[in-house]
């Protein structure tokens, strides 16, 4: 075993769905791949929920100082308990595979936001920054700094909770060592501090710097440094300075730049001091912007400043002279870009000179106008028009968090969704979460539970088992254990049985077993010749076979009631198939008959005819040539074949 508790192996192997990790886990499907390890989705089937299982690469698993910043993952995060920070459960070595288990967060992470959506309005951006802040306050509360913080380990879950992930660099903040212990730079480059680059040290104020750097890129889509060489990219962080997102995009706020320059401050000293500090400083930049900077999101980057401010405006023109050169009259510019005429000016402004009633209906249009301003300063600040904030809706009644929108001036959408715990009807999130400020009438999506995500078996029995995987895919599940056994009735690679049976309601991702028929079964034909009828029948059925018995033969070697022969004599047959035996009569006999007194050539006619040897005994020369005994008796069965020894006389 290794000093970070991890024993240093060879390989790795790669799990597959429905592999079962440390008699626990068991694998549902692949979800991502990084530069040190691949997460998968598995169910713990001891606590029942869906978890995230992160395993080492083989590569590196044989290295200690990725095997140490592994465990050190784990026992960072197992320090931290907040809302805003991916929890980590378990770690673990099982046959050959190092692995963490950690909070199972479905959503995207910022990076995939940010190249799928591009730059992020100021509120989205301050939401998403005020939680990682927060992340990183409790991480520094702790005693650790995360020296990787990045949108590739910020994710955004489905319900909008912001969650901080990946503390496989974090260090205590008193320690005085090196970035690593070779000297060498770990984490990202483009978010790397100058004090980290200049001496490879960090502290809290590094993780800040990094979140500035983050917010920088939410608000304008892009990096602040770029460059083809990660070396290049350092050098501007220790020399160039974070430019101001407005240099970007124009339409940006000043006040988003104020918090990006003093974020990104090259001097530490300047920045906030931890992740307390810039949660304070990004929440006083939020109300020093007006409800529209907050919504205002640019469409391109080139947006310029000017596009954005449409109000109606006076532009005064001036020629250089002395004070007593005759003035130019201002210019008057509509809402729509068109320049007012002269004559429908007022007089203070360079209009000409108008007749009484045009006077009056210019006062009059003036007091319309304060009283629309007025009005309209009513609406949007205190009146219909005004921001309000998403309330906190729990889990109530899907009725009951429409009710509390409505008091709140906020319109409610369903969408229904699975959750495991949340009774059916009632809320598990909003979208937007609970302390978003929106315009009232604005609508919140009210995600409704719809019970618990249950996939029915599909009915797999009788069809193909090659088909069987893609089709418990289809309906989220996984395939199991397969048994095959032999089947007189369903052909070969056909599926037999399953378990749980079709119609049952799993989990996402639970496996389902499966029994596939290898065909009928070849049974070796037994080898019953010289057996009695009855044995060799037995022996048969016995096999599974069928035995039919053919008339008996007659057989010199096979004694009568026994086997001579079977058909076939060896090789397989299948259940249910026939075995023909063929029975011996015993030898062939025939009747002795009585040769006494018959003369020799006679009686050898009469033996030779039967079927019998003829054996001669000569008695006093056999002068008369007649037969005087026999060596079988007269009416006995003799085998045919056999030698009949005549005495004559």
């Amino acid at each position: 075993m290794s000093a970070t508790g991890f024993s240093r192996i060879t390989r790795v192997s790669v799990y597959e769905p429905g592999d079962l990790v440390d008699g626990r886990y068991r694998i549902v499907e692949q979800i991502a791949r990084g530069g040190m390890a691949t997460v998968f989705e598995a169910l713990d089937t001891r606590l029942d929920r869906h978890v995230a299982l992160k395993v080492m690469h083989p590569a590196l698993a044989t290295d200690e100082t990725y095997v140490a910043r592994f465990s050190r993952e784990a026992r960072a995060s197992a320090r931290l308990s907040h809302p805003n920070i991916v929890a980590v459960y378990d770690q673990g070595e099982d046959a050959h595979h190092i692995f963490l288990v950690m909070e199972l967060v479905r959503g995207r992470t910022l990076r995939k936001v940010l190249t799928e959506d591009g730059p992020l309005s100021p509120r989205a951006t301050l939401d998403i920054a005020e939680r990682l802040a927060d992340a990183l306050a409790a991480a520094h509360s702790a005693g650790l700094i995360h020296r990787d913080i990045k949108p590739e380990n910020v994710i955004i879950r489905e319900d909008g909770v912001v969650k901080v992930t990946d503390f496989g660099l974090a260090r205590a903040v008193t320690s005085e060592t090196a970035t690593s212990a070779t000297g060498a730079l770990l984490g990202t480059v483009s978010y790397l501090a100058p004090e980290q680059v200049e001496s490879g040290m960090a502290d809290a104020r590094s993780d800040v710097y990094a979140a500035g750097l983050v917010i920088f890129e939410m608000l304008t889509g892009t990096k602040a440094f770029t460059g083809d060489n990660p070396m290049y990219v350092a050098y501007q962080h220790v020399h160039g300075g974070v430019p101001a997102p407005s240099s970007r995009i124009a339409s940006i706020p000043e006040a988003l730049d104020t918090l990006v320059e003093r974020t990104t401050s090259r001097d530490p000293m300047e920045r906030p001091v931890d992740g307390g500090a810039l949660s304070h400083l990004i929440r006083s930049t939020r109300v020093r912007l007006s409800r529209d900077e907050l919504d205002d999101r640019p469409s391109t980057p080139t947006e310029t400043h000017a596009a954005t401010h449409t109000a109606t405006r006076v532009i005064a023109r001036g020629l250089g002279g002395d004070a007593g050169d005759t003035p130019i009259a201002p210019l008057v510019v509509r809402q729509s870009g068109a320049v007012v005429p002269p004559e429908e000016l007022p007089a203070q402004l360079g209009g000409r000179p108008r007749r009484r009633g045009r006077v009056i209906a210019t006062v009059l249009a003036t007091l319309l106008l304060v009283a629309g301003a007025a009005f309209a300063g009513w609406y949007y600040l205190v009146g219909p028009g005004s921001p309000t904030t998403v309330p906190t809706v729990g889990t109530v009644a899907y009725e009951e968090a429409v009710a509390t929108l409505e008091a709140a001036d906020l319109a409610a959408s369903r969408e229904e969704v699975f959750d495991e715990t949340i009774p059916v009807g009632h809320v598990v999130s909003t979208d937007p979460i609970a302390g978003t400020e929106l315009p009232r009438g604005s609508e919140v999506v009210l995600r409704v539970s719809k019970g618990p995500e249950r996939y029915a078996v599909p009915a797999l029995v009788g069809t193909p088992a090659a088909d069987a995987e893609a089709a418990l895919k289809a309906v989220m599940l996984t395939l199991g254990e397969r048994t095959d056994v032999f089947s007189e009735t369903v052909a070969e690679g056909v599926i037999i049985e399953i378990s749980p049976a079709a119609g049952e309601n799993l989990r996402r991702g639970e496996a389902v077993s499966i029994v596939v028929s290898k065909g009928r079964e070849p049974i070796p034909v037994p080898s019953v010749a010289g057996q009695s009828v009855d044995a060799a029948t037995a022996a048969i059925e016995e096999a599974g076979l069928k035995a039919a018995v053919v008339e008996a033969q007659y057989s010199d070697t096979v004694a009568a009631g026994r086997v001579i022969s079977q058909s076939p004599s060896e090789g397989t047959l299948y259940r249910g198939d026939t075995v023909t035996l063929t029975p011996s009569k015993g030898p062939q006999t025939v009747t002795m008959p009585n040769l006494v007194g018959k003369q020799l050539d006679v009686a050898r006619k009469e033996l030779e005819a039967l079927g019998l040897k003829v054996n001669v005994e000569r008695v006093l020369g056999g002068y008369f040539g007649s037969v005087r005994a026999q060596s079988e008796a007269a009416g006995t069965q003799v085998r045919i074949g056999s030698t009949i020894t005549l005495t004559i006389v």
